[in-house]
């Protein structure tokens, strides 16, 4: 047989699945895995039961995705992916503040944690350490939950929240009401009520006016923070 004739070995590519409801976001971050010669993106989705129609489909090796989605409570993503596929990682990619998420999806499953405040050679670098086993998170939020081992734990008001709850807290400050939130997530109109009300316990507040009020400013805030650095991502 000459060399010629000899079959040409194909290099098996990492396969990646991404997750985003913004069609601009999910291009820009598949064109970025694609200039990768090892990597490859399997899939997309922009909601969760396409994202999980999408891991039993293709097999994919990862699974990067954001945690806001239109249609879905993307820690909830995470732990039904964690629950029928134990071993697959995940690497979440978000314009929240990571201070306040990025523990939060370690618990719920996930390897890593990056904003899209990043420039994006930190996403490959984010990818490749996910890949290898290790979890990935900024060097800032590392020293902060380093700093945390063995010191006296402080609870922040939002920190008390649920998963759950921190996700309806959220989408109550981006002007959604009731109706909304429980048709988006699935739920019933008496539970987000009753998620409402414990919310408004944990953060002391009183009237239904002053949790619309205390949500909008906290989710204006973190816009004000997040349009302090450009965002290298979207």
């Amino acid at each position: 047989m000459t060399k010629r004739d000899r079959p040409i070995k194909t290099v098996s590519k990492t396969r990646i699945l991404v997750v985003d409801d913004h069609p601009i976001v999910r291009e820009q971050l598949i064109h970025l895995i694609k200039r990768e010669p090892d990597l490859t993106v399997c899939g997309q989705a922009d909601d969760g039961p396409i994202a999980l129609q999408t891991v039993e489909a293709e097999a994919p090796n990862l699974v990067i995705l954001d945690l806001s989605l239109a249609t879905t409570d993307g820690m909830d993503l995470i732990k039904s992916i964690k629950a029928l596929h134990p071993k697959l990682p995940i690497l979440v990619l978000s314009m929240h503040d990571e201070s306040l998420y990025a523990e939060r999806v370690l618990r719920a499953g996930a390897r890593g944690y990056i904003t899209k405040q990043e420039a994006t050679h930190k996403v490959t670098v984010a990818i490749r350490r996910v890949l290898d086993g290790d979890v990935y998170l900024s060097d800032r939020m590392s020293a902060q939950l380093l700093n945390k081992i063995g010191a006296a734990p402080v609870a922040l008001p939002l920190d008390t929240l649920s998963d759950r709850e921190l996700e309806i807290f959220r989408r109550i400050g981006r002007g959604q009401g009731t109706r909304e939130i429980a048709h988006s997530l699935r739920l019933s109109i008496k539970t987000v009520e009753c998620y409402r009300a414990r919310i408004k316990r944990k953060l002391h507040i009183t009237t239904p006016a002053g949790l619309v009020q205390r949500a909008v400013s906290w989710v204006e805030e973190a816009g004000r923070h997040n349009r302090k650095r450009p965002s290298r991502v979207e």
